[in-house]
C-alpha cells in the first residue's frame, strides 16, 4: 500500500550539503561516534543488526557467514589507501555487479565521490566503529549510519572488496547502500543508472547501441568529459544466458562501467578506443586492443602511458569503439545537470519535482489502453513559456521515478511497468475527464512503458500548456513515483488535483404548499405511521422508511440502506439535537436523497447497484464536490469493495461525510461564499474515522 502524498506543490531539487540524518535514534552521525567515544565503546546499529535479516529475506545464508569488524579481519585496517580509486571494487557472492559499475564510475569523480563517501572516515584514534554515506532518495539527502561489521567466512569478506585486503571504504559503502534499500538480498539485480543516481541526483539517460546516434562517440566523449557516470550491457535473450561468458570474453546480462574514451595512432591513422571496466575484477574481454593484443606494440610508449595501457588481469581493458557497437547493446548515462550531450554548451537547468501515488480504485489507471480508467491517474500541468535560445521551441526532461520497490522486494514487489503521456492542455483548470482522452490524442510520450525504476526523456515542443500524465501499464498497480522535469528555461509546473471545493445548492428550506404532492402525502402517513403523535422518527425508523420507499422503486437495484447510514442522516439533519427526525427536516433530506441516487444511477453504467471507484472523482463533482487525489485515495480506500465497487449505502456515508465537513467550514469561513477552500488534513480525517 503506497503512501497516500498531502504534499501537492512542486518542490525545488535538494542540496546536498542538507543531507538528513535516518538513524532511528534522531542522532546524526558525530552525535552518536562522540557517545561512543564517551562510553569507550564501538557502535552497534540497531537499524541493521549483524544477523541474517540483514543479510536474506528469502532465504537462508548458503554458508555460515561470520560478521567481523576490519580490525579483526587485519591488523592494520584503512579506509581508504591510495586514493579511492576503480581498482578498490571487487565483486564478491552477491549479484549486485550494477551497483559495483556505479561505484567505479563514482570514483573517476572526485567531488562527486567526496559527498556519497566523506573523506575524513579512518581507522585512528578516533575510531569508534561507525561509518556514514551519503545518498539522494526522490529528492533527498539522507545521510546513512553503520557499524562496520561486515559478513565473512573464513576471514575474508563475503560480499564487495578491495583488491587490497587491507582497504574498507567499497564495502562499508556497499553495506550502506544494503542498508537504504532493506538488506543485502535486496541489492541482487538491477540498473546501473538506479545506483548512478542515487550517488549524484543526477538524471538518466538509455542508448540502444544499435540505434545510437551516428555522434555516438562525441556524445560519450563528452560525457566523459562532464564527469558523467556510463555503464554498458550486453542483452540475453533467455534467463540461461545471464552471465554466460561469449567466445570474446565478455559477459552477457553483466554490468559494465565505462572508464575513458580516446584516441591512439595506429600505423599512420587515428582509432576510436573506449575503455570498460568487469566489477568481477577480472574477466577481460580478448579481441583485438585487448590487454596482450599485437596492436599494443605500434602504439608509442608514450601513448601507452597516456592510456595509463598495463597487461593486468583487473577486469579492466580497451577496446575499439567500432568493436564496442557490435558486441555490446546498451549505454546508461546519467549525467550530473541534464546538459544535452549532443551541444556544445552548458545550460543552467530549471527542476521541479511532484510526489504522488498510484492507488487502486481511484488513482491507478493504467495506460492509454485502458480508456476507462486512464483518465483518472493524477495529472500534472506543465507551462512551457519561454523558447530555447535561438530556437522555437522549448526543452525539458521528463523523469518518472518509481519509489521505494528495491526496498519493498522483502514484500514481494517488483518494479512495475511504467511511463507516461503528454497531451496538449485544453486550456481549462481541473482534472481532465474521460472524454477529453477519448478524442485528443498525445503531443509526445514516454519512447516505452518498462520495468525499470525511472524513465526519462527529452523533449521539445512548442510554448504552451501541457498536461503530463504519469501511469503504470497495467489498470490497479500501486506504488509512489516522483516526477522531475527538467527545463532549459523556466517552466512552470502545477498538480491539477490540488483544489479542493465546494459548490453546493444553497439549503432547502420546506415551505407549506396548498396542496400536498403525492409522493407527500404518501410519506406523511408512512411517518405517522412509524413515528406517533410527536411526528418524529429515531435511527431504527429512519431505516424502515427508507428502505420501504426504495423497494417500491422500480429503477433501483440497492442493498438495504444500513443502520449506520441512517444515524449519519440524523447526525447531518437533526437541527434540535434530540437524535430524531422531524417531519420537515425529514422532507429536506429527501430532496438531497432524489439528487443523490440519480447522480448515483447515472454513474451505475451496468445498473448493477454498485458503481466503478474510478468514476467517484466525476459522480462527486456533480454532487458539488470537488476533491483532490489525497481525498479521493482516502474515501476509495473507505468506501471501495476487493473489486473496485461502491454501493448506493457507501455512497450515501460518503456524501453525508462530506457535508458534515462542509458545513463545519462554512461555519469556519465568510458566509454566502460560491466556493470554500478546504483544510485538506480535517477534511481527511473524516474518512480515517
Amino acid at each position: 500500500m503506497p503512501y497516500l502524498y498531502r504534499e501537492l506543490k512542486p518542490r525545488p531539487p535538494a542540496l546536498p550539503g542538507a543531507a538528513r540524518a535516518t538513524h532511528s535514534s534522531g542522532k546524526a552521525y558525530e552525535e552518536l561516534k562522540q557517545e561512543c567515544l564517551r562510553r569507550g565503546v564501538l557502535f552497534e546499529d540497531p537499524d541493521f543488526p549483524a544477523c541474517n535479516s540483514s543479510l536474506f529475506f528469502s532465504e537462508k545464508p548458503p554458508i555460515p557467514f561470520i560478521w567481523k569488524r576490519p580490525t579483526d579481519i587485519v591488523k592494520d585496517p584503512k579506509f581508504i589507501l591510495g586514493g579511492a580509486t576503480r581498482t578498490d571494487i571487487c565483486q564478491g557472492d552477491l549479484g549486485d555487479c550494477w551497483l559495483l559499475a556505479a561505484i567505479a564510475s563514482l570514483t573517476l569523480n572526485e567531488k562527486t565521490l567526496a559527498r556519497v563517501v566523506p573523506l575524513d572516515q579512518n581507522f585512528g584514534p578516533d575510531y569508534a566503529g561507525i561509518f556514514h554515506f551519503q545518498f539522494w532518495q526522490h529528492n533527498e539527502w539522507l545521510d546513512v549510519v553503520i557499524d562496520d561489521r561486515l559478513p565473512t567466512f573464513k576471514g575474508r569478506l563475503v560480499f564487495l572488496h578491495s583488491a587490497e585486503h587491507n582497504e574498507f571504504w567499497s564495502a562499508l559503502l556497499e553495506k550502506a547502500y544494503a542498508k537504504l534499500n532493506g538488506s543485502y538480498e535486496a541489492l541482487k539485480g538491477g540498473s546501473t543508472i538506479e545506483a548512478m543516481e542515487d550517488f549524484t541526483g543526477g538524471v538518466g539517460e538509455m542508448y540502444e547501441v544499435k540505434k545510437a546516434p551516428d555522434n555516438f562517440y562525441e556524445i560519450l566523449e563528452k560525457a566523459m568529459k562532464r564527469c558523467s557516470m556510463v555503464g554498458c550491457s550486453i542483452d540475453t535473450n533467455s534467463a540461461a544466458e545471464s552471465e554466460a561468458k561469449t567466445p570474446f570474453g565478455l559477459i552477457k546480462g553483466h554490468a559494465y562501467s565505462v572508464t575513458g574514451i580516446d584516441e591512439v595512432s595506429y600505423w599512420g591513422r587515428q582509432v576510436q578506443l573506449i575503455r570498460i571496466r568487469n566489477p568481477w575484477g577480472q574477466v577481460e574481454w580478448n579481441g583485438p586492443w585487448s590487454d596482450n593484443s599485437p596492436e599494443w606494440r605500434s602504439v608509442t610508449p608514450s601513448d601507452q602511458r597516456r592510456l595509463s595501457q598495463a597487461a593486468l588481469d583487473d577486469g579492466e581493458f580497451w577496446m575499439k569503439f567500432e568493436d564496442f557497437k557490435v558486441h555490446f547493446d546498451k549505454v546508461e548515462i546519467c549525467n550530473l545537470t541534464p546538459d544535452a550531450l549532443e551541444d556544445n554548451s552548458a545550460h543552467k537547468w530549471e527542476v521541479t519535482i511532484h510526489q504522488g501515488s498510484w492507488v487502486r480504485g481511484s488513482t491507478a489507471g493504467g495506460c492509454r489502453n485502458f480508456l476507462e480508467t486512464f483518465w483518472t491517474n493524477p495529472q500534472i500541468k506543465l507551462h512551457l513559456t519561454e523558447k530555447d535560445d535561438g530556437q522555437d521551441d522549448c526543452t525539458f526532461i521528463a523523469a518518472l521515478m518509481q519509489k521505494d520497490r528495491r526496498k519493498l522486494k522483502k514484500l514481494g514487489a517488483e518494479m512495475l511497468t511504467i511511463g507516461y503521456s503528454i497531451y496538449e492542455s485544453p486550456g481549462r483548470d481541473g482534472h481532465l475527464s474521460k472524454d477529453f482522452f477519448r478524442y485528443h490524442p498525445s503531443k509526445a510520450r514516454s519512447k516505452t512503458y518498462i520495468n525499470l525504476r525511472e524513465v526519462s526523456n527529452r523533449f521539445k515542443l512548442p510554448p504552451g500548456d501541457y498536461v503530463i500524465v504519469p501511469t503504470t501499464f497495467e489498470p490497479h498497480q500501486e506504488a509512489d513515483f516522483c516526477l522531475r522535469i527538467f527545463s532549459e528555461k523556466k517552466a512552470i509546473t502545477e498538480d491539477l488535483d490540488e483544489n479542493v471545493a465546494i459548490d453546493l445548492p444553497e439549503p432547502l428550506n420546506p415551505t407549506p404548499s396548498p396542496q400536498e404532492t403525492e409522493e407527500e402525502k404518501q410519506f406523511r402517513a408512512l411517518f405517522e405511521q412509524i413515528s406517533g403523535e410527536d411526528m418524529e422518527i429515531a435511527a431504527e425508523e429512519l431505516e424502515y422508511v427508507l428502505n420501504a420507499v426504495l423497494k417500491r422503486t422500480k429503477n433501483i437495484k440497492f442493498q438495504n440502506l444500513s443502520l449506520i447510514s441512517c444515524r449519519n442522516i440524523i447526525s447531518l439533519m437533526d437541527t434540535s439535537g434530540n437524535g430524531k427526525l422531524e417531519f420537515s427536516e425529514f422532507q429536506v433530506f429527501w430532496e438531497k436523497m432524489k439528487k443523490w441516487i440519480n447522480i448515483f444511477l447515472q454513474f451505475d453504467f451496468d445498473k448493477s447497484g454498485s458503481m466503478s471507484s474510478y468514476e467517484l472523482r466525476s459522480a462527486l463533482k456533480a454532487a458539488g464536490y470537488q476533491l483532490n487525489n489525497y481525498l479521493l485515495q482516502l474515501i476509495v480506500l473507505r468506501y471501495s469493495d476487493e473489486q473496485f465497487q461502491i454501493e448506493f449505502d457507501d455512497f450515501l456515508n460518503c456524501l453525508i461525510r462530506l457535508e458534515n465537513a462542509s458545513r463545519v467550514f462554512q461555519a469556519l469561513s465568510v458566509k454566502n461564499k460560491e466556493f470554500i477552500n478546504l483544510n485538506i488534513g480535517e477534511v481527511g480525517a473524516q474518512f480515517h474515522k
